[in-house]
């Protein structure tokens, strides 16, 4: 399978900082309200780590399985895992994605964030219900859901910009419908100086959309209930299992 991040990785993680200032407490918060008092928390498509510290500085002492199938974004996941001590301890990052690794029944949380829009319908669905099956008694699964929620053209916007040292890095975004609920992501990432451009890439994926009432279908099948959560902006939403809900009011 081809990976888009092996180009990319060099930029993420410092261009996902700003959007990490208000994701960041919004995912402690949530993280803080799971009813569940035991189990590790699973982070799925961890990235650069990034959701890893918010989930160790939250809830201390909880292990964590951070999955990333992405070798390029594995290395700064790893990289920010082992300069930590207390991380280094807590923290066990493996290779896979939603489907092909296994977690322990019983996680207290999930959070796959800024990934459900890589899954196709089916791997979805496979998703809500293995939550639905191995959630600890009052554990969720977290995620955000982000616009286009429906298969239209992006024009090209910059997304993210930083400076370090004497030069400036920039990501610009892009989209196409590529299909019934896809559209195809076109990223490009530039270095400039003085407003020249030295070096950049380009890269492209699949990024499958859904609206909120529709998932909130997929996720009821599954005996899920979805609840959004933190500022309007930011498109959190928490999953928890209906019979808990039910259990907590009587």
């Amino acid at each position: 399978m081809s990976d888009p991040y092996e180009r990319s990785a060099e930029y993420l993680d410092i261009l996902i900082a700003e959007s990490w200032e208000p994701l960041a407490p919004a995912l402690a918060d949530v993280l803080s309200r799971v009813r569940a008092g035991t189990g590790a928390v699973v982070d799925l498509g961890a990235g650069s780590g990034r959701g890893v510290r918010v989930i160790c500085d939250t809830l201390p002492g909880v292990p964590v399985l951070a999955v990333e199938p992405s070798a390029a974004m594995r290395a700064v996941l790893l990289a920010r895992t082992h300069e930590d001590g207390e991380l280094r301890k807590r923290v066990t990052v493996v290779p896979g994605d939603c489907a092909s690794v296994d977690w322990p029944d019983g996680v207290r949380a999930v959070v796959a964030l800024n990934v459900i829009g890589h899954l196709p319908p089916e791997q979805r669905r496979a998703l809500w219900s293995r939550a639905a099956r191995q959630l600890a008694p009052g554990g969720a699964l977290v995620f955000n859901l982000a616009p286009p929620f429906t298969p239209v053209e992006v024009e090209r916007v910059r997304m993210a910009r930083a400076v370090i040292g004497e030069l400036e890095y920039e990501g610009w975004a892009s989209a196409r419908p590529t299909g019934a609920d896809e559209i195809t992501w076109r990223m490009d990432y530039g270095v400039l100086r003085q407003g020249r451009p030295l070096t950049g890439v380009s890269v492209e994926y699949r990024w499958w959309v859904a609206t909120e009432e529709a998932l909130a279908a997929e996720v009821a099948e599954a005996g899920l209930v979805l609840r959004r959560t933190g500022g309007s902006g930011l498109g959190l939403c928490v999953l928890e299992r209906a019979s808990d809900l039910a259990s907590q009011v009587s």
